[in-house]
């Protein structure tokens, strides 16, 4: 190759890559200018489509979580497989020893395999069916669950006592009334109706109110009469007066005030409920260090906790007015207030409660 050739070559390659770098520069100046107005274009609509989400927030919304619930359960179905590899449980051929495990297999045996009904000690609110099964009773079933027979029949509008094989019963949670509240209706008149006590209404949590100072009810509500009976039939009990002094000796507490039991110790009110509407003074059951005095809008209203030996305490509910302090020492008989009805009260009375290390006791064992 001549010189001159050499140099021609040598001068086209300059011109060739420099005419690259025009291009790229050109390229570059023309993508920025277009990715700026897209940008722009993305910000305007961005606006709108925000816009257009907040308005119908609810309804995507709606469908968001509905979809990513979908993808989280799509989700875990694909992990779980892998999660079972690396974290195996036992095969079912794999056998488990009693000193491993620390169980007596002897007690891991099937046993009768036949189907029963199981009631729970546990407080019950709710209305729940039982079938009957052959060789029922009405007192049979009763005992089974703990109320009158007088009550099974009228929640189930029974005339007689014969029963029927797969028969259904409703199964009120107490003894009493189970009533559908009317127009008109309150617990002050439900109670008289049913020959009952307001605060035993107030009283049976599952039953609700539409206001809290006044114990409204809503028409329509179910609501549970404890102790009701239907206005022909007889009273299941008589309220039993409580001596008429503040005094007593032999049992570990004393009566602390003076009235007539209007409520006593039941599952979901284990306290006894002492009514008066002299309002008289309420008395230390037992000499001890006064651990609470004061006033809540509901529940216990005003009222005073005492704390005993032996990891005792009495609570002295719903009063009218209290003349102790936290940290005074009482002495057994001492008054510390008098009766009344705040809190969730429906009338002048005195809720009193035994408790030891925190659980309730039946007030009536230790008078």
């Amino acid at each position: 190759m001549s010189l001159f050739d050499r140099t021609r070559l040598i001068f086209e390659n300059k011109i060739f890559i420099s005419e690259i770098r025009e291009w790229s520069d050109f390229l570059y100046i023309y993508t920025k200018k277009k990715l700026l107005i897209a940008n722009s274009h993305f910000e305007k609509g961005k606006n709108i489509l925000v816009d257009l989400l907040l308005v119908k927030r609810g309804r995507y919304s709606k469908h968001f979580l509905n979809i990513s619930f979908l993808f989280l359960f799509a989700g875990a179905i694909i992990v779980s497989p892998v999660i079972a590899q690396y974290y195996p449980t036992i095969s079912p051929n794999d056998t488990i020893s009693s000193e491993s495990s620390g169980l007596d297999l002897n007690y891991l045996t099937l046993g009768d395999s036949t189907t029963t009904t199981a009631v729970s000690d546990k407080p019950r609110f709710e209305i729940i069916d039982y079938e009957v099964n052959k060789g029922d009773t009405l007192a049979s079933i009763s005992d089974k669950f703990g109320i009158s027979v007088d009550t099974i029949k009228w929640a189930n509008s029974l005339k007689t006592d014969k029963l029927l094989p797969a028969q259904i019963l409703r199964i009120p949670p107490v003894t009493g009334i189970v009533h559908k509240v009317s127009p008109g209706d309150s617990v002050y008149s439900v109670a008289k109706k049913y020959k009952s006590d307001a605060q035993k209404i107030v009283n049976f949590p599952a039953n609700d109110f539409a206001d809290l100072d006044t114990f409204a009810l809503n028409v329509g509500q179910i609501v549970f009469i404890p102790d009701g009976v239907m206005p022909e039939a007889a009273p299941i009990f008589k309220p039993a007066p409580v001596p008429q002094f503040i005094a007593g000796a032999g049992g570990k507490f004393m009566w602390p005030t003076q009235g007539k039991i209007t409520q006593y110790p039941v599952s979901y009110h284990m306290a006894v409920d002492i009514a008066n509407r002299g309002a008289p003074p309420v008395a230390a059951a037992n000499g001890g260090v006064v651990s609470y005095a004061g006033c809540l809008k509901y529940g216990y209203g005003c009222h005073v906790i005492i704390s005993h030996a032996d990891g005792y305490q009495t609570l002295y509910g719903h009063l009218s007015s209290y003349n102790v302090n936290s940290g005074d020492n009482v002495g057994r008989g001492q008054v510390i207030g008098r009766m009344g009805s705040t809190g969730r009260s429906t009338g002048t009375h005195l809720h009193f409660e035994i408790r030891r290390n925190g659980v309730l006791l039946n007030p009536l064992s230790f008078f």
